[in-house]
């Protein structure tokens, strides 16, 4: 899995995605047809097939800071690209891209040695924290601007049966992509594979990129919360580590083709690729842009479980990466004979 190691720890948030476009771009060459970059960044790369046009999208963009300001001390404040919980930022390393290079730092807050027991109680806050880059004031401030780019600063590892890193969210779903067009023993399909920008922040790739594609069927590849973890009852895990890929019937922006999901699930079950069926209450994928893209498409999710989600030790089993290659490779070679006609009920 050299390619996800490539991706996971490549940098590029939501606007900033240049540094990971040029690994994408790199890992398609001799294995599509043509590979194009559009105005937002996204890669669009086509693999010329009989039959329906087939989107399939994970986005680049991870979530990380802008700076937003420098203090007299040399400390810089942030703002976010993204969402986070800030009880994982604390005390994680970070990259500052300086025009000249990064700068390796530390996201930091008041000791909790001196914090009152009034502090002590209140939950912590992105305007607590701050980026220590080690170096003096001056040297700061002739060093980072107003606007550098911040991310979080990780090694990707395989440990057990998981592989873990940060922006697995979705790194992972563009590794999907790409081996999944390799895979397939033959194509079914006139596929267009896209690697979108700025998901995080509105899906704003996916609306430009969905438009220009004009898709008949549109599967995003995403994350899913894997909450199957310590305290966590089985009716709020959303999906299960280990159990398969994961076939999503909606998300909160949006409800997914009934007969393209059914599809997907008769395909897995033919196959004998381990799978899930959840309905995740919230959050949303770059499907939702797809499916409203000119007259619209038959849109839906497939996703991998991951557990702890935008953090930097986003963890997937390898097993579920595999079930999740295996059913998209699938789906483009059985994609003309699927049925996308709507019944009464649906």
């Amino acid at each position: 899995m050299e390619l996800l190691k490539r991706l996971s720890e490549a940098c590029g948030i939501s606007g900033y995605e240049r540094p990971v476009r040029e690994v994408i771009v790199d890992a398609l060459k001799g294995h599509v047809d043509s590979v194009d970059v559009d105005h937002l960044g996204n890669v669009i790369a086509h693999k010329k097939g009989e039959g329906p046009v087939v989107m399939i999208a994970g986005h680049m963009d991870e979530i990380g800071f802008l700076v937003s300001h420098i203090e007299d001390a040399g400390f810089l404040r942030i703002q976010p690209v993204g969402g986070f919980d800030p009880v994982t930022l604390v005390a994680q390393r970070v990259d500052v891209h300086a025009s000249d290079g990064p700068l390796i730092g530390c996201i930091g807050r008041k000791p909790i040695h001196i914090l009152t027991e009034e502090e002590r109680k209140k939950p912590v806050l992105l305007e607590d924290l701050f980026v220590d880059v080690g170096l003096p004031a001056e040297t700061v401030r002739e060093k980072v601007a107003i606007g550098d780019v911040v991310t979080l600063r990780q090694s990707y590892v395989e440990y057990g049966e998981v592989v873990s890193g940060k922006a697995l969210d979705d790194r992972l779903g563009v590794y999907i992509g790409i081996e999944a067009m390799k895979r397939a023993k033959k194509l079914d399909c006139d596929v267009y594979f896209v690697a979108t920008t700025q998901e995080e922040v509105g899906l704003r790739g996916a609306v430009v990129s969905g438009y220009s594609v004009n898709p008949d069927i549109a599967i995003a590849l995403d994350v899913c919360i894997a909450a199957d973890t310590a305290g966590v009852t089985a009716d709020r895990q959303v999906s299960k580590l280990g159990g398969g890929t994961a076939i999503t019937l909606k998300d909160a922006r949006g409800v997914w083709h009934p007969p393209l999901v059914q599809a997907m699930r008769q395909l897995a079950e033919e196959r004998k690729i381990p799978y899930q069926v959840i309905v995740p209450g919230r959050g949303g994928t770059d499907a939702a842009a797809m499916q409203l893209a000119r007259e619209g498409s038959a849109a839906m999710a497939l996703a991998i479980p991951t557990r702890y989600v935008h953090s930097v030790v986003e963890t997937v089993s390898v097993k579920d990466i595999e079930a999740t290659i295996d059913l998209l490779a699938a789906v483009l070679e059985t994609a003309d004979s699927i049925d996308l006609s709507q019944s009464r009920t649906s």
